[in-house]
């Protein structure tokens, strides 16, 4: 690891903590010796990084250091080549068009001997198998009343082709492999649902907000999660275990004709 990658590295890791972290420590994580910890410590100290503290004690990082725009280490590029890659292969068409955007910009300010890193990269997500379902709607307008807190109004068709409409106030999305999902609490249903991007027909953004937050209704949808899977894992394991005990017959053997008469 060069000395560059390595400062930025430390940085990073002085970044994760709140609290003073040892030399030790950071020998540990950065693979190096104690020795090449205090010689990279003080080098970051001379180019003007604000770490406090000093051997034995521990050192931290002041709050509100931020480093260059975008010095990227080559892990962090590949990160954002796969993202982007993957995202042009399976997103809405807008998203997509932005993936691609995203990469432009960055090749655009990267270092020159980093720019092949992200131009020329060996890493892909394609897709296979079948054909991802198409979206009948403007699933970017799904995603800016995510960002607002606006409601939708929608006709949804369930999977047994059965059409309903909805009243939805939409707090997330999530990318599967071939299918979009959108994570909403229904006003029809008065419960969160999940709906298939791709099974929306009809979709009009409203102007009007739903009357809570986005942060609380994700984390009132995620204790529900939480508590569905951990009935779910039950309902399993009591199953398992019925499966598992002997039967009535099988546990108890016959009456033999001896003990029967006797």
């Amino acid at each position: 690891m060069q000395r560059a990658e390595r400062l930025l590295d430390m940085i990073q890791s002085l970044r994760r903590r709140r609290r003073p972290v040892t030399a030790e420590t950071l020998s540990a994580e950065l693979d190096v010796s104690v020795r090449t910890v205090y010689r990279d410590i003080a080098a970051l100290v001379r180019q003007g990084v604000p770490v406090r503290g000093e051997a034995g004690i521990g050192y931290v990082l002041d709050a509100g250091f931020d480093l260059p725009p975008l010095m990227l280490s080559p892990d962090e590029i590949e990160a954002v080549l796969v993202g982007m890659r993957w995202l042009g292969e399976r997103a809405d068409p807008v998203l997509a068009r932005a993936a691609e955007d995203v990469v432009s910009k960055i090749a655009a300010v990267l270092p020159t001997h980093l720019r092949p890193i992200l131009l020329d990269g060996a890493l892909f997500a394609p897709a296979y198998g079948r054909d991802a379902p198409v979206d009948q709607v403007d699933v970017a307008a799904v995603r800016a009343a995510i960002r607002q807190g606006r409601k939708i109004e929608m006709r949804y068709r369930d999977e047994g082709g059965q059409d309903t409409q909805r009243m939805i106030w939409p707090i997330s999305m999530t990318f599967y492999d071939r299918v979009r999902i959108v994570i909403a609490w229904c006003e029809l249903r008065q419960a969160f649902r999940h709906f298939r991007t791709d099974r929306i027909t009809d979709l009009v953004a409203r102007e009007e907000r739903y009357p809570a937050r986005r942060a609380d209704l994700f984390r009132r949808w995620q204790k529900e999660e939480e508590a569905r899977c951990k009935e779910d894992s039950d309902r399993r394991e009591e199953a398992q275990r019925l499966t598992m005990v002997p039967s009535t017959s099988a546990a108890r053997p016959e009456a033999t004709s001896a003990s029967a008469s006797g």
